[in-house]
Order: C-alpha cells, then structure tokens, then sequence
C-alpha cells in the first residue's frame, strides 16, 4: 500500500525573483523540481494545496495552478481528483545541472564535504547484536527493570506543579532540588562532605569526563590512565588535547609502582582510575595504593580524576568508600551516575569537585547544552527525597547479585575447563581467563556464530593487542538468558578447540 507522507502540513520557503524575467510560475516550478531532486520532497510526498502554497509564498493562486500544471506536464507530480498533488513515484531522469552530482540527485544530501575535516576518534558505538542473539553486555544494566511507572508519574507530577519554570532556562549546573538531593546521598553512603556548590549535573557520567577533560586539560597534557581500561573516557582526553598513557593494572588495582615510573617520565596533568570494581577487571583498588595515589596528587599538583560507574552494585561486605571521601585538599574530581541506576537513556551523571572546578565545568556546559533536563532532573530529586530511588537500588542489588551467582554456577558447570576467574564483590560483570590454549579473541568470533556476543581484553587496551581475557556482564541478563547464554559459549569453546 502506497504510503502518503504530510508534506503539506510544513511551509514551503524559496526565493522569488519579480525582477528577474523568468515568470513566476516557472520560477515556482524549477523550485520545487530541484527539491524533489535533492530529495527534499519525495516520491509520494504530498504537496501542500495551491490556495495554501500561494499564501504562503505571497502570489496569486493561479499562478501556482501554472506552476503544478508545468510540473504535471514534465511528470515530476501527479494531480489525484479529491485528494490532491503529490510527488510522482516514477520521475523522469533527473538531468542535474553541472553542480549538481548525479549521486546527490538521486539520494539526498551528499556524502562527502568539499572541504577537510579535522581525524576523528571510532565512535562509541552500540554493539552489533545479531538478532536471537545475547549479549553479555560489559556495562549495561537492564532497562527492563527501569522503573518507568514511577519515573513517569514524578515527570508529570513535576510538569504540573513546576511546569512554568522548569522549561525555562536555568542554571548549566543543574537543578539545586537534585544537587541538594545528591549531596545527602553523597554524605550519606560515600563519605562525602559535598554541598550543592560542589556538584555539578550533566548529561550522563560520559558528559561529565569529557566536560572534566575540558576544564582541566591544555593541548600537550599528560592523562594517566589505567591499562586495561574505558576507552570513551580515553577519547574524551585525547579530544582536549591531552596525550593518554597507560598504567598497568593488577590485582590490586592500579599498580603505584609503574604510576610512579610514568610519575616520573612524564608532566602529569591527571590520573583517570575506577577504583570501586576496576573497568574492565572489576578488582578494587588497595587501601595503601589508594592513600599513596593521594599522597602523589598533592605531591605533583596533579588531579584525580574517579569515575565510580556503580558504586550501588556491592554485594559482600560494605563497599569501599571513595577516593574523594579521603581527599581534604580537593585533588578528586569525582564522577557519578544515575543512568545504571534507572536506566540509560535517562541520561543523568554528576561531577564532584571543589566549587572553582564546578565553576569551570558549568562554562563549558553552558557553551554546548545550556542546562541539562529540569523536569527530569525535578522529579528525580522527588524520588530521591521521598527514598523511592533508594528502593528501587535495593531490589536491583538483590537482583544484579542473584544474576552475578547464576552466572558464576552455570560457568563452573559448563566452562570450567575452560575459564578461571574470582568472583567480585560488586559490579556488573566478572573477569574470566582463558584457560590453557584458549584463544580468548577467536572465542569470542566463534562465539557470534552460536548467538551469544562477549567482549574481549583487546578492546580495553590502549594498544588492542590481544590478552587472554574477556568481561562478561550479567546485569543486562536474566537467569534464564545468563544459563542459556553460558550454553553457547560452552557450544563456541568446543568448536574454537576443534579448530585449533
């Protein structure tokens, strides 16, 4: 069934040119020609009535009669009694003028600029999940338990109460209702002494590194960064000009003695860690090494930068405070997240810092968003204050730790010949080693054929050299999947065996 699209409901908007000779109608026809040709107006687009396009364009309505009859007459549109014009689905050939390609003619906008662009990092791009298949997603929690009632009745409750000036503009540091909100969170599960001056809210913990990196890096600076680690947070350095250089993690995070080395080498400008459960590894940075990293930030006058991506996720034992919350000369700049919390596309984060760093980021921010989302930002400060969030981070925590032991069974039972790893305290995800010949990598292709998609050590790597690694999140799953998906990975380790 030929599908009709609402062109008509938008204006029409070219120039005319009375002076020129060319009458009117023609004038009005080769317009609409050459936008049907750039792919402006498509086959089956409907064209807006003569009477409404004669308004608006200021003429006569016959004169655009004349203009839809030349257009007729050349095929580009078709008249259907009743119902109107529309942009013919067989037109003519094109015959672009000169600057005009044939390429351009055919599909729409060009795909190429005549002028050059400045190199670009590989995008963060959503990973490529074939259909039936299940993804043992690195970080990702599970947007089916996003509370979307509750998210949807506190939006609308802030849209009614606080509607006026929530869509107006505001401050680019965020709303003070969920500031204030987060600095009793703060204080109250990680030891922060923050106030609302001291927090800064952004567009996800990813806007929240990249507005760091703009506020506290010069063109030529030296990031330290943990190696294996978060390569969005290594483009968003390299983006302000900094040159990233890895730092050697182990078991016990963050190894002092090669950040010293690089201490040494180097003018540091900061040091980027994920002390809680070490992205990728999920290890928690030592007690000694977290107090000597501090010793190092006041000694060299360089900044700390904590991303602490899920801190709720801790399940034995009590989480390990953060690095900011034993930090009394303002060294940490400490980032957070809701997203994981809630749900993804609900994009909220948050910076920690002394106020002169919030002072630099808000600048930043006003220059490419403005403000962030108040009404979302309103109500989510609504559910915090009333605990509904708190709540919700419990059930989840029961839930994400469930998940975690499935997993953790069904690779004893069906990979253990094949895998090693600890299991974490807290996090998404676990860290497992291929066993004797494994090849991690070619696993991990194998693996895409039985349905099931892993992420391997290479892909945290500052060099992408291979190791003999891979995460394999389980927040994103449920039991049933998690066991299923240990199943074709049992199913890929045997087949990736066979073709050694």
């Amino acid at each position: 069934m030929e599908v009709e699209t609402q062109m008509s409901r938008w204006e029409f908007v070219f120039p005319l040119e009375r002076q020129r000779g060319v009458p009117l109608f023609q004038q009005i026809a080769r317009a609409i020609a050459a936008d049907i040709r750039r792919g402006r107006l498509r086959p089956g687009d409907r064209l807006p009535g003569t009477r409404t396009l004669a308004q608006s364009i200021g003429v006569q309505r016959q004169t655009v009669v004349s203009a839809f009859d030349e257009l007729v007459a050349e095929g580009w549109v078709s008249c259907r009694p009743a119902r109107g014009t529309f942009v013919s689905t067989e037109l003519p050939d094109p015959k672009p003028r000169r600057l005009i390609s044939t390429r351009l003619a055919a599909s729409g906008m060009a795909a190429r600029t005549t002028y050059d662009l400045a190199a670009a990092p590989e995008p963060e791009l959503p990973y490529d999940v074939p259909r039936g298949s299940l993804l043992f997603a690195p970080s990702r929690p599970d947007v089916r338990l996003a509370p979307g009632d509750l998210l949807g009745r506190a939006y609308r409750r802030a849209i009614s109460r606080r509607g006026g000036a929530l869509l107006s503009y505001a401050s680019p540091q965020g709303h003070p209702r969920l500031r204030e909100a987060l600095a009793t969170m703060l204080a109250s599960t990680r030891g922060l002494a923050a106030t609302p001056a001291n927090i800064c809210v952004t567009r996800g913990s990813q806007m929240a590194i990249s507005l760091l990196a703009r506020a506290l890096i010069q063109p030529g600076d030296v990031v330290l960064v943990e190696q294996l680690g978060y390569r969005p947070a290594w483009e968003a350095f390299r983006a302000a000009g900094a040159k990233v250089v890895g730092v050697p993690v182990d078991d016990g995070g963050l190894r002092i003695d090669a950040l010293e080395r690089a201490i040494a080498e180097h003018r540091v400008r900061a040091v980027y860690v994920t002390p809680h459960h070490q992205f990728p590894t999920t290890v928690t940075l030592a007690a000694g090494r977290r107090m000597r990293l501090l010793e190092l930030a006041r000694a060299h006058r360089f900044a700390v930068i904590e991303d602490d991506y899920d801190h709720e996720f801790h399940y034995d034992g009590r989480p390990v405070l953060p690095l900011a919350s034993a930090d009394p000369d303002g060294a940490v700049a400490y980032v957070g997240t809701l997203s994981k919390v809630l749900a993804p596309a609900l994009r909220i984060g948050y910076v920690v810092a002394p106020t002169d760093v919030i002072d630099r980021i808000a600048a930043h921010r006003s220059h490419i968003d403005t403000q962030g989302d108040q009404v979302l930002e309103y109500a989510v400060a609504e559910l915090l204050v009333d605990g509904a969030i708190q709540r919700h981070i419990r059930r989840m925590r029961r839930e994400y730790r469930a998940r975690r032991d499935v997993l953790v069974a069904a690779l004893r039972e069906h990979l253990d010949d094949y895998l090693t790893f600890t299991v974490p305290a807290g996090g998404i995800a676990l860290w497992v080693k291929g066993r004797g010949a494994l090849d991690v990598d070619a696993w991990a292709r194998v693996a895409r054929d039985h349905g099931v998609v892993i992420v391997a050590a290479s892909a945290f790597a500052l060099d992408g050299r291979p190791r003999p690694f891979a995460r394999l999140g389980f927040a994103s799953l449920n039991a049933r999947e998690l066991q299923e998906g240990v199943r074709r990975l049992r199913a890929a380790a045997v087949d990736e065996n066979e073709l050694r």
